[in-house]
């Protein structure tokens, strides 16, 4: 009877770590864009009718250009990993730089990914991926102070296409002055 009893509790404690092990993360998310998805939905370019295409190259192309006047660049990651490429690396130092000879503004990074996941994942990597920038950012001096985050997650593609050209684009972090 007491080895049957051993075996059950062994048998629970195992399907109990399963279940926790599969678990992802708890990530600290400061916005959620379920307040902006009625602006820019990530839906399928085909399921768009063309005026709603049109309505959101302006929104894109304003983020875009809000970036590029400050001088700040976007990075891009590898899928389903939100560490700083070898490739990403120069850009940062290149926004470090740009940080350092504007030491009066503050900026906001913003975690994106592709449509890929499930929104509840893509929230906790893009906030990952921009938590790592961040680190980045004031390992080369910035102060933390001056950096905020928020993840869209899926929430903001820049493409719509499906393929692997266009689910790279989404895979960023936007730097944005504030």
């Amino acid at each position: 009877m007491k080895i049957k009893s051993s075996l059950l509790l062994v048998i629970i404690v195992s399907i109990g770590m399963f279940a926790l092990w599969g678990c992802p993360k708890k990530a600290e998310v400061t916005a959620t864009p379920e307040a902006q998805k009625e602006e820019t939905p990530a839906v399928k370019e085909e399921q768009k009718p063309q005026a709603a295409v049109e309505e959101a190259k302006p929104v894109e192309a304003k983020e875009q250009a809000a970036t590029g006047a400050a001088g700040l660049q976007p990075i891009y990651f590898d899928f389903d990993r939100s560490f700083i490429r070898d490739d990403a690396r120069s850009v940062m130092k290149a926004n470090a730089e740009w940080l350092k000879a504007n030491p009066k503004t503050k900026i906001k990074i913003e975690g994106n990914c592709d449509e890929r996941g499930t929104r509840e994942y893509n929230q906790a990597l893009g906030q990952r991926r921009a938590a790592s920038a961040k680190k980045y950012l004031t390992d080369l001096g910035i102060s933390a102070q001056r950096i905020s985050l928020i993840s869209y997650g899926k929430e903001k593609p820049v493409c719509a296409e499906q393929s692997e050209a266009c689910w790279q684009k989404n895979r960023r972090d936007d730097l944005v002055a504030e």
